[in-house]
């Protein structure tokens, strides 16, 4: 019988202090996203916003408040001010975070299944072993945000992951390659230009007219990726895996580094003409 979370208290802190990749160890289906510790919120937006709006004032008359641990999942915190707050741990599970901004902040380990980001701000915000699946993040930006979490089926239509680092973390893999994982998302029209992608997981991810100028793309699971249209100006695609990737025309394939190294290049689809 699965072990669930509303019956196993200490097996949820045991996944959250020492988390994994999320695609190698499948952290949901351990989870029981229905129990009120990860559907529920202890706290109301108006005390949310008291809270950060009574922190203590940084550089920039900026604020930054603890929210770590805090159960603040379904909770309507759109258009609010996070920079820089602690939400390591936090959960913000089908949460409404519209427009909020999470500048600087730290989500490392943090829940936001099925929340709701559009047009957020996460530049240069921490996302170590966050799960983000199916999160929308539509407009958003994560700009410079160093990413190792669980973004599979988030919708990131033309958001912005200009110099974000996705790539894999080779000095901590006891638990498992931590990395950027967006399987199956939906990065239409994205801006990755400069990103690091290097050993990240965008296996079925899809990629249409996508920039990935500049991209480090090295080891990086591009098997079945929808690359139509995609700016590959500068991208480096060594040992990238092309098992079955649809690839963008040959003008835009010429203008990528290295794709004479690229793994199982004879197993890519090639588009139409």
């Amino acid at each position: 019988m699965l072990l669930r979370l509303a019956f196993g208290p200490a097996l949820i802190a045991a996944l959250l202090v020492h988390p994994r990749d999320a695609a190698s160890q499948n952290l949901l289906r351990y989870v029981d996203l229905n129990s009120p510790e990860m559907s529920t919120s202890e706290m109301t937006r108006a005390e949310v916003d008291a809270l950060l709006k009574a922190a203590p004032q940084g550089p920039a008359d900026q604020r930054s408040a603890n929210l770590e641990g805090k159960r603040l999942s379904q909770l309507d915190l759109s258009g609010l001010d996070f920079t820089g707050s602690n939400l390591r741990l936090a959960k913000l599970n089908r949460s409404n975070l519209k427009g909020a901004r999470f500048d600087r902040a730290i989500l490392n380990q943090a829940w936001l299944i099925d929340a709701d980001l559009t047009e957020a701000s996460l530049a240069k915000a921490s996302l170590l072993s966050t799960q983000m699946q199916r999160a929308k993040l539509g407009g958003a930006d994560l700009s410079g945000a160093r990413i190792t979490g669980d973004l599979s089926g988030a919708s990131l239509i033309g958001a912005k992951l200009t110099g974000a680092d996705l790539s894999a973390d080779m000095h901590n893999q006891s638990m498992g390659l931590m990395r950027g994982v967006l399987k199956s998302a939906d990065l239409r029209s994205a801006d990755l230009s400069g990103a690091n992608l290097a050993r990240a997981d965008l296996s079925f991810a899809k990629l249409q007219n996508t920039n990935l100028a500049n991209c480090n793309l090295n080891h990086a699971d591009l098997a079945g990726a929808d690359l139509t249209n995609a700016n590959l100006a500068g991208a480096d695609l060594t040992e990238a895996d092309l098992t079955s990737t649809l690839l963008p025309g040959a003008a835009a394939l010429a203008e990528a580094r290295n794709l004479d190294k690229a793994r199982n290049l004879d197993r890519a689809r090639r588009p139409q003409n």
